[in-house]
């Protein structure tokens, strides 16, 4: 083989470790994630603050918090997220719930935000990945992680999908 080709390789290798250990679903074909610092022709700042969110997967919940170092609560997840991705918004949840665009689910593209309500408030902000999925840190105890919007839970408690852009 030669040196491209070994390249090529390795870097499809690692790729498809690298998913596993992310805890991802398997996808019916392999194909890379770009990266959330990937050049603003390529990427929206939505897409970019999606990716910068799964690379979260694993931090601990923090009720307050709004940093890998310490941990997340769901809005500080979607605050810290836009935040690297160059996009200023809210850090409270009912604060970015206001300042969201309200969208469909069926128009709802990676980097939106979704919303859920528990009895009368809203409870719970996520980032919608695709797929009918989003990440979000969901309570303590538990870590960041994937969840799907068609489980019952979520999909009985979602309430609205929304677009973030700057202030």
């Amino acid at each position: 083989m030669r040196f491209s080709e070994l390249t090529a390789v390795f870097l499809i290798a690692s790729l498809v470790l690298l998913a596993g250990c992310a805890g991802a679903p398997a996808r019916p074909t392999a194909v890379a994630a770009p990266s959330p610092h990937a050049p603003a022709q390529r990427l929206d700042r939505g897409e970019r603050a999606a990716l910068i969110a799964r690379e979260q997967i694993g931090i601990q919940y923090r009720y307050g918090g709004m940093n890998p170092a310490t941990g997340f609560d769901c809005s500080g997840l979607v605050y810290y997220s836009y935040t690297q991705a160059g996009i200023t918004v809210p850090r409270t949840s009912s604060d970015q719930f206001r300042a969201a665009r309200k969208i469909s689910l069926a128009d709802a593209q990676p980097g939106d935000v979704v919303f859920f309500q528990d009895q009368e408030k809203l409870s719970h902000v996520g980032i919608y990945l695709g797929q009918r999925r989003f990440i979000h840190a969901p309570s303590s105890g538990r870590t960041v992680s994937v969840a799907n919007i068609d489980s019952p839970y979520y999909q009985e408690h979602l309430v609205a999908v929304g677009r973030l852009t700057s202030l």
